[in-house]
């Protein structure tokens, strides 16, 4: 089975958080003008596109990306489709997802457009996150900004998950991926102290459901 990019490209035009700062790409040295190489450089909020938070983001004491677990972003996961729920609470979870799993990828009613920044999101509610612990869940995935309210500063689904040591993966795309069981692989890059990374990530097929 081939893997399937779940990733948003990162162009000079995807959406970025409102007030944070936009991806850039530029090339400082051109081959024509070194006679050997292109080098480009990049400006970048750490959540833009495709990303994990690390507990840092919202918690000014929480582990920074290279204190997480590698091992959790890499593995078994199952995607389910909760479009027609307007959050991801415990209820919506349970009409989709009763087997024990490690890691979930959520398909909401959010178009993945990564052009355009959403003004609302389906969050996680408090009892989403703790359903989602009861199955043995290690991390989330959502493909939206966001697994809380696009307004919100409480950051409830945040606390929810980091609560019950919950990973985050937002703005996967699923617009085109079929509900069943999947490889994971969405690795952050190697950033020190920070409090998110963009990610490149794929699934793989696992015996897809209808």
């Amino acid at each position: 089975m081939s893997w399937i990019d779940i990733s948003q490209p990162l162009t000079n035009h995807i959406a970025h958080w409102p007030e944070d700062q936009p991806f850039i790409y530029e090339t400082t040295v051109t081959k024509a003008n070194s006679g050997s190489v292109n080098i480009g450089r990049i400006t970048t909020s750490t959540h833009i596109g495709t990303h994990v938070d690390a507990p840092f983001h919202y918690d000014t004491d929480g582990r920074r990306i290279l204190d997480l677990d590698i091992n959790r972003y890499i593995g078994d996961c199952t995607v389910i489709d909760l479009s027609g729920y307007d959050a991801i609470s415990a209820a919506a979870l349970q009409s989709q997802l009763t087997e024990r799993v490690e890691r979930v990828l959520i398909k909401t009613s959010l178009p993945n457009n990564p052009e355009h920044f959403p003004e609302n999101v389906p969050g996680v509610t408090r009892d989403g996150a703790e359903y989602l612990n009861s199955l043995g869940v290690k991390l989330i995935g959502v493909d939206t900004p966001s697994v809380d309210d696009i307004s919100s500063k409480a950051l409830e689904g945040h606390h929810a998950l980091y609560e019950h040591d919950i990973y985050i993966l937002e703005n996967v795309m699923l617009d085109n991926v079929t509900p069943g069981n999947y490889e994971l692989i969405a690795l952050p890059l190697a950033l020190k102290d920070a409090d998110g990374s963009p990610v490149r990530a794929v699934i793989r097929p696992k015996g897809v459901v209808s």
